[in-house]
């Protein structure tokens, strides 16, 4: 994240950043303390253990909205999402200042992914579809953590129930979004697999994304 933070910074003069740390072994906290002393608008919110990355989210989502931001702009931290793509998701949402909740997309038109396994790309691939198939929201990356929401739309979503972590985390947002009557606009956009650093996909995310039922 500290890499793309002065991007975020210069790009978008009039953003805050918000950083949700886990403990994570690599020093992101420390990093992330001493840029704050050169930039005001960087902050970071610590938990000591890994409690999930959806509660990670929920918090962020709740300070966002305590400090009366118009907008929310959610990605990863560790390189995967690229702040051209971010330029070109702004520039749909202020144009069209009717969409509640813009989606960075790996499988619509203009999308890809680089440095994915066969295998990966298939099982996102499925996953989407099946839910979209289910859900019925037209949606075709639902499990994408590459997104601008609107405050308005978070203010109507209850954020303490939604429990689930992981892919099914961003299912279950679409689809309270969705419910809640949003306008949801999905944008192309280059997803990179991490070179450094562990993903954090395994076998438990998987099945949750796929048989969570709990949706209504």
């Amino acid at each position: 994240f500290p890499s793309h933070d002065r991007l975020i910074f210069t790009s978008i003069p009039e953003c805050e950043v918000m950083v949700v740390d886990d403990g994570s072994p690599d020093g992101t906290a420390l990093i992330c303390k001493a840029m704050r002393d050169d930039n005001k608008r960087l902050h970071l919110i610590e938990r000591p253990t890994k409690n999930g990355i959806g509660s990670a989210y929920r918090m962020a989502f709740v300070w966002a909205l305590e400090q009366g931001f118009d907008e929310v702009i959610e990605m990863d931290a560790d390189g995967s999402h690229q702040v051209s793509d971010l330029l070109r998701m702004i520039d749909v949402k202020t144009m069209n200042p009717e969409i509640d909740l813009v989606i960075g997309s790996r499988w619509i038109k203009g999308g890809k992914t680089v440095n994915w396994s066969r295998s990966r790309e298939m099982l996102s691939r499925i996953a989407n579809r099946y839910v979209r198939i289910m859900l019925g929201m037209g949606v075709n990356d639902a499990t994408s953590g590459f997104r601008i929401y609107s405050a308005r739309i978070l203010r109507k979503i209850d954020l303490s129930h939604i429990r689930s972590e992981g892919y099914s985390f961003q299912i279950e947002m679409t689809r309270a979004a969705y419910k809640a009557g949003a306008i949801i606009k999905e944008v192309p956009i280059t997803f990179k697999e991490r070179t450094n650093g562990v993903s954090k996909m395994s076998k438990r995310i998987v099945q949750e994304a796929l048989f969570y039922r709990d949706w209504e």
